[in-house]
């Protein structure tokens, strides 16, 4: 019982982690909306589209994985009392795979920032700027949240790791 318990507490954090996407998201769209409504200059009207852009992007990123971590709450139990040993194997297998995953992430998205920051340094036109200091915000946003989701699952996949080593010590 403790695989079940320590597999739903780590699915629980990661809908109330996957949800602050959601929370950046909507603060993309008012950003949008206000340089619709306010906007006056050119560099603040060409921040419309690509905050709406991020925005949307968050959205998507942080309904996808908050309804997949829901559904994945309500299919622990089912598949625990199935098959034990099965269940705690691929949860397992899926643990390295999402820090396999985190690893190319925390590698590709520094260099997409460089490049963005490149971009303000090089190209000097409004939409090209928003586009890019857009792209950058966007992107700590994705690394502040995925920086706390790969600490959950280097933990998770430990603990797992341990209750295997506690079975075998029982045995």
């Amino acid at each position: 019982m403790d695989l079940l318990k320590l597999a739903i507490e780590w699915a629980k954090e990661e809908v109330f982690s996957t949800r602050f996407f959601i929370f950046f998201a909507i603060g993309f769209l008012i950003a949008s909306v206000g340089f619709w409504q306010l906007g006056k200059t050119d560099l603040a009207k060409a921040y419309i589209i690509p905050t709406l852009v991020a925005g949307i992007l968050l959205l998507i990123i942080g309904s996808g994985t908050n309804y997949t971590n829901i559904q994945r709450i309500k299919q622990f139990e089912k598949d625990f009392n199935t098959d034990e040993t099965a269940f705690y194997q691929s949860e397992i297998e899926r643990s390295e795979s999402t820090l396999k995953q985190f690893t190319f992430v925390f590698k590709l998205v520094p260099i997409l920032i460089i490049a963005a920051a490149l971009l303000i340094l090089f190209i000097n036109t409004p939409t090209w700027r928003a586009i890019s200091v857009t792209t950058i915000s966007m992107l700590i946003v994705i690394l502040l949240i995925d920086g706390n989701a790969l600490s959950r699952i280097e933990i998770y996949n430990k603990e797992l790791k341990l209750l295997d080593l506690k079975n075998e010590i029982k045995k």
